[in-house]
């Protein structure tokens, strides 16, 4: 099964909000150090997943925003 960079992505943001919510309930200095060196490694891993993903679109900028096509308007 293939992961998809979102999951990475997602992760790294609870990483970060973990982080967050633990200095605001003065958690343990260990532990949130630990926490941010995790989170400083998968947001490496994240970039890299992101960077070498597999992904094609036939969308190219001339077909501007999805949901508000400029100059395709069919009536």
């Amino acid at each position: 099964m293939r992961i998809s960079a979102h999951f990475y992505v997602i992760v790294a943001t609870l990483l970060l909000v973990s982080v967050a919510v633990m200095v605001f309930y003065n958690v343990s200095y260990d532990i949130v150090f630990y926490t941010v060196i995790a989170g400083q490694a998968w947001w490496l891993l994240t970039v890299y997943k992101v960077i070498t993903d597999n992904y094609s679109t036939d969308k190219t900028f001339d077909d501007w925003y999805e949901d508000h096509p400029i100059g395709k308007e069919e009536i």
